[in-house]
């Protein structure tokens, strides 16, 4: 179980890496003006969250020989099939839930800042 939960996090850990490298790149791009840019960043943030919430919700659905989880997992810590179903869906939901709470604060946290920046600059 505990390979099977390694796996899942280095899957949807790298996918939410590229999705955070696409987050700040468009946030430089409008580091012109703070405000617009944590607002941007906010949003899009925002937006990875109920990806991930939507992914954690089809977890359950999805055949776990299409998961990167599966292909990422050596051949001798595979769960027999009967197993694997229950064991990998189980797990990427919760890991999915994991990573939509953490893209959520991240979220508050930058519209946040773009609310004070609002203010603050008036």
């Amino acid at each position: 179980m505990e390979a099977i939960e390694r796996a899942a996090h280095v899957s949807v850990g790298r996918a939410c890496a590229f999705c955070g490298l696409a987050v700040i790149c468009f946030m430089v791009g409008f580091a012109y003006d703070l405000k617009l840019a944590a607002r941007i960043g906010g949003s899009f943030a925002l937006i990875v969250s109920i990806v991930l919430l939507i992914k954690a919700w089809l977890a359950l659905r999805t055949n776990y020989k299409h998961t990167e989880t599966w292909l990422i997992l050596p051949e001798q810590d595979r769960p027999t099939p009967a197993q694997a179903q229950a064991m990998i869906s189980a797990v990427l939901r919760q890991v999915f839930m994991h990573y939509a709470w953490y893209s959520a604060l991240t979220a508050l946290l930058l519209l946040s800042a773009s609310i004070v920046l609002g203010i603050v600059r008036g």
